[in-house]
């Protein structure tokens, strides 16, 4: 008689316990004094915590558990192992009003809401949120839905409250509508002009620090690039 095939030995999910002693064990001084200069409050090589979000997998109730933490690795790791449909709408936006650090602003706007059926929903209640926090992730949608050829948005109106308000924004608040002018000069041929004209006057970023190889984000520069590598 054969014998039985061997029972496929299913792996335990790790405790939110073992992921936090995991990411304190690689936790660099280093890692975290560059960090700290962007405002984010860890020391974990972004490689090296993205392999222990692969090892893990999916798992949306683990992943609640590390966001609860309030520890920031933790919430990139969590915001790594969730999916968008996971999450109603309401849940993105108490997440949103409590990601204090720009990594986990940033990975919960790109990974989690603008994938989601209520993006729009959430772009259009954000968008002149008082918050420059939440407004920021609303104009950061906005710029998402003009790079993928929305054409539902007034433009023009935009480039008026770009006009009128970015120079005196708040930082956050400030990159997000400089992305939403770059966004609509590269996107817009028949507004480019007034986008690069916007830019060259308020010349908001126009001094900011650019390594080598990396586009600056000042806007004229941005589009102007950006413009020669899709027209090539």
């Amino acid at each position: 008689m054969a014998p039985s095939p061997a029972t496929p030995v299913t792996a335990t999910p790790p405790t939110a316990a073992e992921i936090l002693a995991e990411l304190a064990a690689l936790e660099d001084p280093r890692v975290r004094r560059v960090n700290e200069r962007h405002g984010d409050d860890h020391g974990v090589n972004l490689t090296k915590l993205r392999a222990v979000a692969k090892r893990v997998k999916t798992n949306q109730a683990l992943a609640t558990e590390l966001w609860a933490t309030q520890n920031t690795a933790a919430r990139l790791v969590a915001l790594l192992i969730s999916k968008p449909r996971g999450y109603a709408p309401e849940d993105l936006d108490a997440m949103l009003r409590d990601a204090r650090v720009p990594k986990v602003n940033d990975w919960l706007v790109n990974y989690q809401v603008k994938p989601h059926p209520a993006a729009e929903q959430l772009r259009a209640a954000w968008f002149a949120d008082p918050d420059p926090r939440v407004a920021g992730a609303g104009w950061a949608l906005t710029s998402h839905r003009i790079a993928a050829g929305d054409e539902g948005l007034d433009r023009s109106a935009l480039l008026d409250q770009i006009e009128a308000e970015m120079a005196a924004a708040p930082e956050n608040l400030q990159w997000a509508m400089n992305e939403c002018l770059a966004t609509i000069g590269i996107h817009s041929p028949e507004l480019r002009a007034r986008a690069l004209d916007i830019g060259e006057r308020l010349a908001v970023l126009k001094d900011y620090p650019t390594s080598p190889g990396c586009t600056s984000p000042y806007a004229p520069i941005w589009i102007t690039e950006m413009v020669r590598r899709r027209e090539g």
